[in-house]
């Protein structure tokens, strides 16, 4: 019915227009009214066919009418001026059909944007916003918000060009002239709609507006957008990843492309949280196949769902399963072969010593020796800062798999590690315990005022992650650089203060077992440099391959476990479970 009543109404808007727009030019031409009927009703025709047959006019709805429209509405009718105008060019004037076509849609136009803000007159603007970026982001959000209870009070934008203009009569004004029109005044959203903006600018545009505005919200990357969607259900609150993120300047995606593309992959640990990113971006980066592998049914249905391909083997084992993991690597040949699965939790780890070792070193172990044994063109490790002069158990156990890295007998497999800090938002991360947290009304709970951590955005580690490994040739063990370090207690003020939560309080609970107040990525301070600056190398560690390995085998045995770790790692410092308040 409503179908019908569309195309009803279309055809009645075309038959009062064109008698409107030729009445009145004929009336300027000729000073009468008395029109000629016959080419009238030929062209009410022909327009009322064009709107049927062209971008199915009749469907376009006026009250969310737009420029598109506009355009739209102009390209139909100029199409049906170019079917009528030779039937009449010698019996009407071309200025006069030109002139009752512009009339006609100046006139479809007023009405179409008159009936538009009808229907949106009894919307009450009861809130305010401003609109950082004046772009095609910010511009489609403005025009979505029409039909809100959102204001948009200003645009701001740090194009010199746009400032001291406007659109639709709201100013665009400097970040400067902002802040002094608010003056102590607070605005109730500002929206930072730059999805190709880098994160050091979403931080210095939240410290210097921030306490202007009750809410502030961000329009996600441009790799992140969905552009079938509006913008405005697409907006996110600001978030502590949002500011503490840096984009590493070199990244280069055309070589991991080449790396990646036409290459079968096999992630172990692939429904973890690196796992599962390197995953994704495999699958963007054109790997001909993934062998995603995870001894989590849960995380592999996940991640799965999400990828939902058809070049995808999923493989529910464990990387200690020696058999199992031949059986794989046996049957896909894979070659790529990134190892994410380990233990990473360092107090659970530390009251799981043996399962620990033996996931996180047999486990890697097993890995390494298949991607040699069936020819994998590369293996890559992920590691981690906290194999540097460890604290605890599981810094000590990817430090044993760096130097099994380092010193096994390659062949024809390139053999590299990657090590890097925290990853925002990660599994197990202080980020999601500190959301719960406030969540639940606090207290935050923090170890240290003092301690200090790496972090970097899943992505982003997980690209430089590929990008490292496409430059190994065997035994290298590359530093991805993290940026300056982060107290963990000023990561958990600024998000109370995201939250608008002022009575959260921190309590302070002591070090864990096997926890240490600083990280470190290098244990010395040799490394070599690549051709980026956001990649280095460390300085190789010699550990006789069969004395390593005589010496892991007697680490599985051993009755005591940590004095073992410490005599294959001398540096490896353990620190038992100690209070540490202030």
């Amino acid at each position: 019915m409503r179908f019908i009543d569309r195309r009803i109404l279309n055809i009645a808007a075309i038959i009062i227009l064109t008698f409107m727009s030729f009445g009145l030019i004929f009336w300027i031409t000729h000073k009468s009214w008395s029109m000629m009927w016959m080419p009238v009703w030929v062209i009410i025709c022909i327009r009322i066919l064009a709107s049927f047959l062209l971008f199915q006019d009749y469907s376009l709805s006026w009250s969310k009418v737009t420029q598109k429209t506009f355009l739209l509405k102009s390209i139909i009718y100029a199409s049906a001026f170019a079917v009528y105008m030779p039937f009449f060019y010698k019996k009407i004037p071309i200025s006069f059909l030109l002139s009752e076509l512009f009339v006609f849609i100046f006139f479809m136009s007023l009405a179409m944007y008159g009936y538009y803000s009808w229907r949106n007159r009894s919307i009450t603007k009861t809130k305010e916003v401003v609109i950082y970026g004046a772009g095609q982001a910010g511009l489609k959000i403005a025009n979505e918000f029409h039909n809100s209870t959102y204001k948009v009070r200003y645009f701001v934008d740090d194009d010199k060009m746009l400032q001291k203009r406007s659109i639709d009569g709201i100013k665009i004004l400097s970040q400067e002239k902002l802040e002094n029109k608010i003056g102590p005044n607070k605005i109730d959203l500002l929206i930072i709609a730059m999805p190709s903006a880098k994160k050091e600018r979403i931080k210095e545009i939240y410290e210097q507006l921030g306490s202007h505005f009750e809410a502030i919200k961000i329009l996600p990357s441009l790799d992140e957008i969905l552009r079938d969607k509006n913008f405005a259900t697409q907006l996110k609150d600001i978030s502590v990843e949002d500011l503490l993120a840096r984009h590493p300047k070199d990244l280069d995606k055309n070589i991991i492309e080449k790396f990646i593309k036409g290459k079968k992959v096999l992630i172990t640990g692939a429904g973890g949280s690196i796992g599962s990113e390197i995953a994704r971006q495999c699958a963007r980066f054109g790997a001909s196949k993934l062998i995603l592998l995870d001894h989590s049914e849960y995380n592999l249905y996940t991640i799965a769902e999400e990828l939902h391909s058809n070049n995808i083997t999923l493989v529910m084992q464990s990387i200690v399963n020696l058999e199992l993991l031949e059986h794989t690597f046996k049957t896909h040949r894979p070659d790529i072969v990134i190892h994410a699965a380990a233990y990473k939790h360092v107090p659970l780890v530390e009251e799981n010593i043996s399962e620990a070792i033996l996931n996180n070193v047999i486990g890697t172990k097993n890995t390494i020796d298949m991607s040699i044994k069936y020819g994998a063109q590369k293996f890559v490790l992920i590691s981690t800062d906290k194999a540097v002069r460890p604290t605890n158990v599981m810094g000590a156990t990817k430090r044993i798999c760096e130097l099994y890295v380092q010193n096994v007998e390659r062949k024809n497999t390139e053999i590299v590690a990657v090590r890097f800090g925290n990853v925002l938002g990660s599994s197990g991360s202080v980020i999601p315990k500190f959301k719960t947290q406030i969540e639940g009304g606090g207290p935050i709970t923090v170890t240290h005022p003092e301690i200090t951590r790496y972090f970097m955005l899943i992505p982003e580690a997980c690209e430089l992650v590929l990008q490292a490994a496409s430059l190994g040739h065997g035994g290298e063990i590359f530093i991805l650089d993290m940026g300056e370090p982060i107290k963990i207690v000023d990561l958990a003020k600024k998000m109370i203060e995201l939250s608008g939560k002022k009575d959260i309080g921190i309590v302070y609970t002591g070090l864990r077992a096997g926890e240490k107040l600083y990280e470190e990525l290098l244990i010395d301070d040799s490394q070599a440099g690549t051709p980026y600056d956001s990649i280095t190398v460390a300085k190789r560690t010699d550990y006789p391959i069969k004395k390593l390995e005589f010496d892991i085998q007697t680490l599985i045995g051993s009755e005591d476990k940590l004095q073992m770790l410490k005599k294959i790692v001398p540096e490896f410092n353990h620190q038992t479970n100690k209070k540490e308040t202030n």
